[in-house]
């Protein structure tokens, strides 16, 4: 797990440092605005941990170029100040947590937990258009309606997701969702494909399974 501090004061950046790499992750550190806004958009971190007061770009306009591009990644303020509006105010530009100064590390590193444990739930979830599948859960929802689908169609489904906008080749279907490696017909395929589309509601026309002739099949964004 890779970390991006951007905080000015260097004796708290270091002490950043160490403690975090203590816990076994890296990080990176920017002393200034606009090298942090640079390494964040860089898309290497799991986390930001954003001073507000910094030369260049503040933590603020940090955070707000950053959420415009990536909505996923938490982002925690480090910072003095300590008002209830500039609480708010970090929060609703897209800061996930905001911890005032000074502050125990221990908190920190819970926070940081939190945040990390909560994002990679999150990012289990796998989705396309209204489409919603939940690996944890066995769970497949259409516009929030529940599917119901067998193991293998699942397990299909699954692996069309996790491979979206790739076109996933016949022979790799076989050997990653049915487990078999050597020659087999692989029109089983089809098959599970056309009971996917029809439990779907996959209608004429909806191509959110869409076959690539000869090769395969492809799930993409809309």
């Amino acid at each position: 797990m890779r970390i991006l501090v951007v905080e000015d004061e260097i004796g708290i950046a270091n002490f950043l440092k160490q403690g975090l790499e203590e816990e076994g992750f890296e990080v990176d550190i920017a002393h200034h605005g606009n090298k942090g806004l640079d390494l964040a958009l860089s898309g290497h971190y799991q986390l930001l941990l954003l001073d507000w007061m910094l030369p260049g770009k503040s933590g603020l306009e940090i955070c707000e170029a950053f959420r415009s591009e990536n909505k996923a990644t938490p982002i925690i303020f480090l910072t003095a100040k300590d008002t209830i509006s500039e609480t708010v105010e970090a929060l609703n530009t897209g800061a996930n947590d905001y911890i005032k100064k000074p502050f125990h590390f221990e908190e920190l590193l819970a926070r940081i937990q939190v945040q990390l444990r909560e994002e990679k739930e999150s990012s289990r979830i796998l989705s396309v258009g209204s489409l919603r599948l939940d690996p944890d859960k066995h769970e497949v929802k259409q516009a929030d309606k529940p599917i119901d689908l067998t193991q293998k169609e699942f397990a299909l489904l699954q692996y069309l997701l996790e491979n979206k906008n790739s076109v996933c080749i016949r022979k790799d279907i076989i050997e990653k969702v049915w487990d078999i490696h050597f020659d087999y017909p692989t029109g089983v395929i089809d098959v599970f494909i056309n009971a996917l589309r029809k439990k779907l509601n996959l209608h004429k026309g909806n191509d959110l399974i869409q076959t690539v002739r000869g090769v395969g099949y492809i799930i993409k964004d809309s």
